[in-house]
């Protein structure tokens, strides 16, 4: 069969990648595997969202379509939740549901770009960005990390990135992998920047439940959708990673066209996930905030026992559901650094290099399946090699 070249260049998914390297190991009671591989909440939904799915299998409609870009109800139900998280909000017509924020870049980048159109990309970059705008035959340009600043996007770095073929500025924020936040501020920046040169910034906001205050002010200008596009996941927020439950936030026009793909894609984002969103966005901002308050304790205890461990590791950026840290080898790879920590510490971590080129040095970590309790025993392994 022939497959595609510039398919065959895009690096394998990398947690599929990480978790197969564990195949036919077994763990010890005394050291069992410590996962921090995948930003995967530990906890599940709350009780009442999963007996309202189980009440909504007695209706016949569960079962069926919806329109492309969801249900009319679902959608205010979730242009409420932005008005009370954003102090601004889309209108319905903004606004496609999506199965995870995963698709909804997909739409973005589809209705954006041709070939060999250009992104700029901040490094480190989530891996499945530009694996899928190479997939596209997108040129990924991108914009270099700076670890003295914590892995944030510099604004004149970027201007100076920009040319006649590029499209869009990609940033995600809170990131994944350094968890760091871009603040508020500096986000009308990039999109003025954007402005300036007609095309669009587009923020991946996937962790924006977990930064404890209002992420930014664009949804206030009422001249946002000409160059803004957010792609949203509420899967980390209500803990339905499994239901992938994103949306694509964007202009009347943009929606429009992202819907003919839609339509040969996917159809639609399955009912029960819609339903369940509809639940969350009305009823659960209290658990979400208590989830948000706890992740936070997750982190600080995560920072301070990392920081007084005696270990060679060095924790360069963190937040959210993640740490960024160098490993001490310098003569390895992040793959093979990685695989070292399976071998002799029964951790698992994701490599520097699948978050971009350059970035052997680094590995990512996801605490999101630590409880605090554990994070003191989790941190010990790293003493170990």
């Amino acid at each position: 069969m022939q497959v595609s070249e510039h398919i065959k260049n895009i690096q394998p998914p990398p947690i599929t990648e990480v978790k197969s390297w564990l195949n036919g190991r077994a763990f010890p009671i005394d050291k069992p595997l410590v996962d921090f591989c995948q930003a995967v909440p530990s906890y599940s939904p709350p009780a009442e969202l999963v007996e309202h799915l189980k009440n909504s299998l007695d209706d016949p409609l569960t079962f069926k379509y919806s329109p492309d870009e969801g249900l009319p109800e679902v959608r205010n139900e979730v242009c409420a939740w932005y008005q009370r998280h954003y102090q601004g909000s889309p209108t319905p017509e903004q606004l496609c549901l999506t199965i995870g924020a995963s698709q909804a870049f997909w739409l973005a980048m589809t209705s954006l770009c041709q070939p060999k159109d250009e992104v700029i990309v901040q490094l480190p970059a989530y891996f499945d960005h530009p694996m899928g705008l190479q997939a596209l035959g997108v040129k990924v340009v991108y914009a270099p990390f700076d670890p003295t600043s914590a892995g944030q996007p510099n604004l004149e770095t970027i201007a100076r990135l920009i040319t006649p073929k590029t499209k869009a500025i990609l940033l995600v924020t809170p990131s994944n992998p350094t968890g760091a936040v871009i603040p508020a501020a500096q986000v009308t920046a990039f999109f003025e920047l954007a402005q300036s040169h007609n095309i669009s910034l587009i923020l991946d906001e996937t962790y924006n439940a977990f930064i404890g205050n209002t992420p930014h002010q664009l949804f206030n200008r009422s001249d946002w959708p000409d160059n803004f596009i957010q792609i949203a996941s509420f899967g980390k927020t209500f803990a339905l990673t499994g239901l992938r439950c994103g949306a694509l936030i964007a202009s009347d026009e943009l929606i429009q066209q992202a819907l003919k793909i839609q339509d040969g894609m996917v159809v639609c984002q399955p009912r029960p996930t819609q339903l369940a969103l509809a639940f969350g966005c009305r009823y659960l901002d209290d658990w979400v905030a208590n989830n948000a308050a706890a992740m936070q304790l997750r982190h600080d205890r995560f920072k301070t026992d990392f920081l007084t461990a005696k270990h060679n590791f060095k924790l360069i950026a963190s937040g959210s559901f993640f740490a960024w840290v160098k490993h001490p080898w310098a003569d390895l790879t992040g793959r093979q650094a990685a695989k070292r920590l399976v071998e002799e510490a029964n951790l698992i971590c994701l490599p520097g290099e699948t978050f971009g080129p350059g970035l052997e040095p680094y590995l990512r970590l996801s605490f999101g399946n630590i409880q605090v309790a554990q994070m003191t025993e989790a941190i010990e392994r790293f003493q170990l090699v």
